[in-house]
């Protein structure tokens, strides 16, 4: 028989408390009901790749470090003549994380990245797309602990994209208020 795998922090939270929470405050009368975190998607745009596409191989470096898997360069769709875009220049890096991977990100996010960002006053609690998804924004990529500031040649920003299989924003929002995250409250 197999050893039992480690489960992150969050996951083991997910199971043991968080759902029994929403459970009870949503009246779900069964447990597939309950909202869960399908995926969490970190999107980075390389606008300066036009100029110099060594600084691509750099953003996508620095966003394996930080998601722990390896991105996906994004292309131009199309050509832009002001802009000097061609069609298929790789203009940015995304990845996708989801089950342990996703946890693991989220728990760093949530308790390393978001208290190190300079004057941050919480997550606006109104970045919800109407079906459940929270999206979110960091100027730069420096708040993660895997970013070492001296070895790095220039600051991304980046979107983070948290997706629930929530039906409505406020079973989405009470979901990640359970999960921590800091949002203002008016």
């Amino acid at each position: 028989m197999a050893e039992q795998a480690y489960a992150p922090r969050l996951k083991s939270d997910y199971h043991a408390r968080i759902r029994a929470v929403m459970k009870e405050q949503f009246g779900y009368t069964n447990e597939m009901q309950v909202p869960k975190l399908e995926k969490i998607v970190l999107n980075m745009g390389i606008g300066e790749a036009v100029a110099d596409s060594k600084k691509v191989n750099s953003a996508i470096k620095d966003l394996t470090l930080i998601a722990g898997q390896k991105p996906v360069p994004t292309k131009a769709r199309t050509s832009i003549a002001q802009f000097k875009l061609r069609e298929n220049m790789v203009i940015g890096a995304k990845v996708t994380l989801r089950k342990e991977r996703m946890y693991e990100f989220l728990d760093r996010l949530i308790t390393v990245a978001l208290p190190r960002v300079k004057d941050f006053r919480g997550l606006k609690p109104t970045s919800f797309d109407g079906r459940g998804n929270f999206a979110m924004g960091l100027k730069e990529h420096l708040v993660f602990p895997e970013i070492n500031y001296d070895q790095i040649d220039q600051i991304w920003g980046m979107d983070i994209i948290v997706c629930t299989t929530a039906k409505t924003d406020d079973e989405a929002r009470a979901l990640l208020k359970e999960f921590q995250f800091p949002f203002v409250t008016n």
